[in-house]
C-alpha cells in the first residue's frame, strides 16, 4: 500500500495516478484545516449522543425543548432559495458510481442526490472514484462505456446535483491524523466543495448538500459553522451553500424548528428519511419492552407515529418558508412479471399521491424507471413550483403522537425476510455495492439496519412473539438463519454464493442480533472488512 504524507493529514490508501487530481496538496490542506477546526466538536457531539441514549434507557422520553421554546414561537424564515431549488418535485437517489451519476442526472428528475452514505459502500476506491465522477459531472465531461460497448453521456437537460456526505459517526480510515482516522463527513464534504464549488456557481447552480442522521440542533449548528468556514476559505459568499437535512432520527423530530433555525442562512428544508427514521425509533427505544414494532412491511407511512412525523415536517418547513421533501419509494420496475410490475407502480403512485396531497413539495424515487410515475402525480396535484404557501395550520402533532406504538403482527415470514434481506444486503455492501435490488425493492444500509434492529429487539422483550404465539429466541433466529442461507445458496447457485461475501455477512448479522450491547450502526463494524 502506497503511503503519502500531505501536511498534517496522511493518505493511507492507495493513490492511483488519477487520484492525484483529487488528493492535491491544496485539497488536503483544506481537509486538514477542517479537521483542526471541527474534530473536537464532532467528538463531543458523538459523546452527547451516548449520554442522551443513557437517559432514554433510564426511562426519559424525548420532548420539545423548553430552552428553545422561543425559537419555535418566533416568526422567522430561512433565507431565500436559489432558482434551481424552488421546484424539486421528483428527486432520484443513488450511489456515486460513474454510470449511476450519469443516469441520475439524465433521469428526468428535478434533482439527483449523489450518495456517499447509505447507498454507497465506502471502499477507498468508491470514495475517491466517486469524487472524480462528481468533478467530471460538474465539468460536464463525464462519460462511461460498459462492458458491452454502450456509451453513457450527459443529456442537455440535467437534474440539479445534491451530494450527501457520510454521517457524523463514520470515519475514513484511509486518511489519518496522527494515526487516527478522520471524519468521513468532512472528507466527503470537503473534497466535493473544494474541487467543485466555483465551477458549480459558474454553471448557475451551487454547492448543495443533504445532511444525514442529524440528531439535534447542535449537530446542525456544527454543519452551519463548517459551511461558513469553508465559504470564507474559498472566498465564496456566505449563504451560497444550501443544505437539506434528512429528518431521519426520532430525536431530530422534536427539534425541527431548531434545526432549520441553526442552518437558516444555508437551509434548503427538510426531507422525511423514512427508513432510517424507523431504525432510529427502534434503536433509541431498544431497552423499552413496550416499544415493539410489527413486521417491517406493516410499518408504513400511514401508521400514526410515521404520519405524525411526516405532517409535522410539512407544517414546520412551510412555516419557515422551507421545502418539505417526502421519502423514498423503494419499489423498482419488474420485467419478469407484468402483474407484479403494475402493483409496484401502483404502490409508488399511491405513496406519492399521499405525499403531494398532504403538502410535500417533492419526493424521492430509487430507480429511473419510477421518475415519470412520481412526476405525473406531482404535476397533476402541484401546479406551482412548490406548496410552501400551504401552511397546514390545521395540523396538530403532540409529543405523544410522535412516539405512538403502531398495531400489527410479527410473522414468521417477516422474521425470515429480515434475516434474508439483512444478510443479502450486507453481502452486497461488503462486495462494494451499497444500493442493492433485493426481491424487487431497492435496499440500502437503512433497511438492513431495520432488519437487524427488529430482531435484536424481538429477542430481548416479552412482546417479541410470532402471531402463532412462539417466542422469538436466539435459537429460533439461528434455525431460520441456517434455512435462509440454504435458500440464498439455492437461488444464487453454489459458485455465485461462494464467490460472494454471504458467509461473512451471515456471521456479522449473527453477531449483531446476538450481542448484548446493541451496535449503534452496522456499517461501523462492517467497515473493518472493507478496503
Amino acid at each position: 500500500m502506497e503511503t503519502q504524507q500531505r501536511h498534517s493529514l496522511k493518505v493511507e490508501g492507495e493513490v492511483l495516478p488519477q487520484h492525484e487530481e483529487i488528493l492535491t496538496k491544496e485539497a488536503l490542506d483544506f481537509l486538514g484545516k477542517l479537521h483542526y477546526q471541527f474534530e473536537q466538536r464532532r467528538r463531543e457531539l458523538l459523546y452527547k449522543r451516548e449520554d442522551i441514549q443513557k437517559e432514554i434507557a433510564s426511562g426519559k422520553r424525548p420532548n420539545f425543548l423548553k430552552e428553545t421554546e422561543q425559537i419555535r414561537k418566533d416568526n422567522w424564515t430561512i433565507a431565500d432559495l436559489p432558482e434551481d431549488l424552488l421546484d424539486r418535485r421528483v428527486e432520484i437517489t443513488g450511489p456515486v458510481d460513474r454510470k449511476m451519476v450519469i443516469n441520475g442526472l439524465n433521469s428526468g428528475a428535478k434533482v439527483f442526490m449523489a450518495d456517499f452514505e447509505d447507498a454507497n459502500s465506502p471502499t477507498w476506491k468508491n470514495t475517491i472514484q466517486g469524487q472524480l465522477n462528481l468533478r467530471d459531472a460538474v465539468n460536464k465531461t463525464i462519460s462511461f462505456t460498459n462492458e458491452k460497448g454502450r456509451e453513457y453521456r450527459l443529456n442537455d437537460e440535467q437534474a440539479v446535483l445534491i451530494v450527501r456526505p457520510r454521517g457524523w459517526h463514520l470515519e475514513e480510515k484511509h486518511i489519518t491524523y496522527r494515526g487516527s482516522p478522520v471524519s468521513a463527513s468532512l472528507i466527503d464534504f470537503g473534497l466535493y466543495f473544494f474541487h467543485n464549488a466555483e465551477q458549480l456557481i459558474k454553471n448557475g447552480t451551487g454547492p448543495y448538500f443533504y445532511l444525514p442522521k442529524i440528531e439535534n440542533h447542535q449537530e446542525a449548528k456544527l454543519w452551519n459553522d463548517i459551511f461558513i468556514y469553508a465559504q470564507d476559505y474559498l472566498g465564496i459568499r456566505r449563504g451560497t451553500i444550501k443544505a437539506t437535512v434528512l429528518l431521519e432520527t426520532i430525536l431530530a423530530a422534536f427539534e425541527m424548528d431548531e434545526i432549520l433555525y441553526e442552518l437558516k442562512e444555508h437551509s434548503a428544508g427538510l426531507n422525511c428519511g423514512r427508513w432510517d427514521y424507523i431504525f432510529s425509533y427502534l434503536k433509541k427505544f431498544r431497552h423499552d419492552p413496550a416499544m415493539i414494532l410489527p413486521d417491517r412491511s406493516q410499518v408504513t407511512m400511514v401508521v400514526p407515529f410515521m404520519r405524525a412525523y411526516s405532517l409535522l415536517t410539512i407544517q414546520t418547513c412551510h412555516k419557515r418558508n422551507a421545502p418539505a421533501i417526502g421519502g423514498m419509494a423503494a419499489q423498482i420496475p419488474r420485467n419478469d412479471d407484468p402483474k407484479k410490475n403494475e402493483e409496484a407502480f401502483n404502490k409508488v403512485k399511491a405513496d406519492k399521491e399521499r405525499e403531494v396531497t398532504d403538502g410535500h413539495d417533492g419526493t424521492w424515487v430509487a430507480h429511473p424507471g419510477m421518475v415519470s410515475t412520481a412526476m405525473e402525480v406531482f404535476n397533476k396535484e402541484m401546479t406551482a413550483p412548490n406548496q410552501i404557501h400551504i401552511k397546514r395550520e390545521d395540523v396538530q402533532v403532540s409529543e405523544e403522537d410522535l412516539l405512538e406504538i403502531p398495531d400489527g403482527e410479527i410473522t414468521e415470514q417477516g422474521l425470515r425476510t429480515n434475516i434474508n434481506v439483512g444478510i443479502r444486503y450486507l453481502a452486497s455492501w461488503l462486495s462494494g455495492k451499497g444500493a442493492a435490488p433485493i426481491y424487487h425493492l431497492m435496499e440500502d444500509a437503512a433497511t438492513a439496519e431495520i432488519s437487524r434492529a427488529q430482531i435484536w429487539h424481538w429477542i430481548r422483550h416479552p412482546g417479541g412473539k410470532l402471531e402463532d404465539g412462539r417466542k422469538i429466541t436466539i435459537h429460533l433466529v439461528e434455525k431460520l438463519r441456517r434455512e435462509e442461507m440454504e435458500k440464498i445458496k439455492r437461488e444464487l447457485g453454489e459458485e455465485t454464493f461462494e464467490r460472494g461475501n454471504y458467509k461473512l455477512a451471515s456471521q456479522l448479522f449473527d453477531d449483531f442480533v446476538q450481542e448484548d450491547t446493541f451496535s449503534e450502526f452496522l456499517t461501523l463494524k462492517a467497515y473493518e472488512h472493507l478496503n
